[in-house]
C-alpha cells in the first residue's frame, strides 16, 4: 500500500454561466472543495468562457478555471466526489502537474487579474441595481393652455 504523499495537481472547472455571473462565490466555492481536501492553492486563472461542444445540463456556454494545487495523494477522491456532488461544478478534470515546475506554475497565476475581474463584476452589477433602486424623477406637468 503506497505511503501518503504530497503531489502538485492541475485542475479544470467548467462552471456554468449563471453560476460564473457571482463568480466570486464560485471562486469561493471551488476554494473551499481544494481546502476541505487538504489542498493548498498555487495558482488559479480563469482560462476562457466559451461555447461547449454540445450541452450540460442545458447549458450551451460556460466558464472554465484553471487551478494549480498541492493535496496529499489520498485526498484526490474525496476532492473530486466534492465536485461531482456540487451543483456549481458542470465537471472537473484533474491531473497530476510533475511534469511543471514551481516557476512555470506561478507563471500562470492569474488570482491579481481574477479578483479585479470580480470587483469590475460586482461593480457593474451593482450600478444597475442602484438605477432600479433610485425613485424615478416625477414627470413634469404639462404646461396650461390658458
Amino acid at each position: 500500500m503506497p505511503g501518503r504523499r504530497e503531489y502538485t495537481y492541475e485542475a479544470m472547472f467548467l462552471l456554468s454561466q449563471a453560476v460564473a455571473a457571482d463568480l466570486g462565490g464560485a471562486v469561493e466555492h471551488i476554494k473551499e472543495i481544494i481546502s476541505r481536501g487538504h489542498g493548498e492553492i498555487l495558482a488559479m486563472r480563469k482560462w476562457d468562457d466559451r461555447r461547449l461542444a454540445y450541452e450540460i445540463d442545458g447549458q450551451k456556454r460556460g466558464v472554465y478555471i484553471l487551478v494549480y494545487f498541492k493535496a496529499p495523494n489520498d485526498q484526490l477522491g474525496h476532492i473530486e466526489r466534492d465536485c461531482n456532488l456540487s451543483e456549481k461544478v458542470l465537471r472537473v478534470l484533474i491531473l497530476r502537474a510533475d511534469h511543471l515546475s514551481p516557476e512555470e506554475i506561478q507563471a500562470t497565476d492569474g488570482r491579481r487579474e481574477l479578483e479585479s475581474e470580480i470587483r469590475l463584476r460586482g461593480t457593474q452589477a451593482a450600478a444597475p441595481a442602484e438605477a432600479a433602486a433610485a425613485p424615478a424623477a416625477p414627470a413634469p406637468e404639462p404646461a396650461s393652455a390658458g
